[in-house]
């Protein structure tokens, strides 16, 4: 006879013996175990039914078991799962045209698509990219905030001191710039009324040779690329001024360095967009994406960058891999969103979604000053709790209502719900909210419903 199935009990005490607690599990006081998923729900063992507001950190921007993706995924199982990345098949040379094709509409500039399996190996291969055009230029700029990967790599371009400290440098780390954060600015100046501050401090980098960034004699700058957020993620879905990137842009231009869009978490209309970047009007010389574009079923990231930078004869074959880059599964299931997106009129549906969750979440600002800023672009919104104030950061008061809304028992419309949030922002105390682009009105009343119900609770 079989042995019986381990419990959770027994799975726990497993997990607790057997597995790394370094792949970021283990924030919640008692671990969740889940094992279905429909839409923008999550069931536990118990059959407790949990929204899920947060969607895998936006790598399900289409829903659990969106039927038309799974289905290609599926048929491409059963025709051809696998096969190296060194012979070609149909779904990669797809995928990287329907990629290619819809980047060069936004952003006029003729690109290719390069494909590898994870979030920061694409920020890897973009930084190979750009080292190998800029001629093995090593410093590049970043935000204050930003979040690029934990690779060795990444982690330079990652502003946060905790994901290198215990491994040290692996080669330059990032020259930092403060964000246009203007709940929390940087200089201290109010929205509105800052004239550009932020844009006017980063251009003085270049005023004198003195400030370390340029040589006057040539005007070549030390940097080789800009690495930016067009909406900061871990940061706090942040969301810049719309002119702040079009002036950070001209004085990129000016001193010929790269502008690198990390689109990893806001693509593939998170914001109401292909590519978050496209509300600022900007052309990005380099664009990186992973997440949902497999809606969260394979591993699969990739790089759009232009032609100028990539094409063979600078970029030739061999100059990075992945044995799994372009994996037959992925690009199949790569191809279905692409699909998706053309056959749903996501950019009116994600923008009026995003008002109208916004909205019911400044009904609820209105109505509790711990809630200190609600914002969104799209389904990328954003909510501060702070104290009674109205600004200084509660990250207790955010943690009980993440830790409450795990446990499955917040009682709204007669039934007993669980609420799936997500924490970011620069205190911890930012509610960084992915919903499924699929989900539906009622859904976001039901959610409006049940943080508010949390907020009441926790605060008390």
């Amino acid at each position: 006879m079989d042995a019986p199935y381990p419990n959770e009990t027994q799975l726990l005490e497993l997990e607790s013996r057997y597995c790394s607690y370094g792949d970021t599990v283990h924030y919640l006081e008692q671990p969740q175990i889940f094992e279905r998923c429909e839409g923008s729900w999550l069931f536990d063992s118990q059959g407790k039914q949990y929204l899920d507001v947060q969607m895998w950190y936006s790598a399900v921007n289409f829903g659990y078991r969106n039927p038309e993706i799974e289905a290609a995924h599926n048929r491409q199982m059963a025709a051809l799962p696998q096969v190296a990345s060194q012979y070609l098949h149909k779904e990669k040379i797809l995928l990287s045209a329907a990629i290619g094709e819809e980047t060069e509409k936004r952003f006029g500039q003729r690109g290719r698509v390069h494909f590898n399996v994870g979030g920061a190996q694409a920020i890897e291969d973009s930084l190979k990219v750009v080292r190998n055009f800029k001629k093995g230029k090593s410093l590049m700029f970043a935000f204050m905030g930003g979040y690029h990967g934990r690779t060795l790599a990444a982690t330079e371009l990652t502003s946060s001191f905790r994901y290198r400290k215990r491994f040290g440098h692996f080669g330059n780390r990032a020259t930092f710039i403060p964000y246009p954060y203007c709940y929390r600015c940087y200089y201290g100046k109010k929205r509105g009324e800052c004239d550009f501050e932020c844009v006017k401090q980063f251009g003085k980098l270049f005023e004198t040779e003195y400030y370390g960034a340029i040589d006057l004699k040539d005007g070549e700058a030390e940097h080789a690329a800009f690495y930016m957020e067009p909406i900061q993620a871990t940061g706090g879905y942040v969301i810049p001024p719309p002119d702040y990137f079009l002036q950070i842009e001209e004085i990129l231009r000016k001193h010929g360095i790269l502008l690198v869009s990390d689109e990893i978490q806001m693509g593939f209309y998170r914001t109401g967009k292909l590519w978050a970047m496209e509300h600022f009007g900007v052309k990005p010389d380099i664009v990186a994406f992973a997440k949902s574009l497999t809606n969260g079923l394979n591993p699969l990231s990739g790089i759009w960058a232009r032609e100028e930078l990539i094409n063979p004869g600078i970029f030739p074959p061999g100059s990075t891999h992945s044995t799994f880059s372009s994996n037959p599964l992925g690009t199949a299931a790569g191809l279905a969103v692409m699909e998706y997106i053309r056959s749903h009129d996501l950019e009116t549906s994600v923008a009026e979604k995003g008002r109208y969750m916004v909205s019911r979440l400044r009904e609820i600002k209105e109505r509790h000053p711990v809630v200190g800023d609600v914002d969104g672009l799209g389904l990328a919104v954003r909510i501060e709790l702070t104290k009674a104030d109205g600004f200084t950061p509660d990250r207790a008061l955010t943690d009980r209502i993440f830790q409450e809304g795990m446990k499955g028992e917040t009682v709204v419309r007669g039934e007993k719900y669980g609420l799936v949030l997500d924490v970011g922002g620069y205190y911890k105390n930012v509610f960084t909210l992915a919903p499924a682009l699929t989900i539906s009105y009622d859904e976001i009343d039901l959610f409006a419903e049940l943080f508010e119900a949390l907020l009441i609770r926790c605060s008390g």
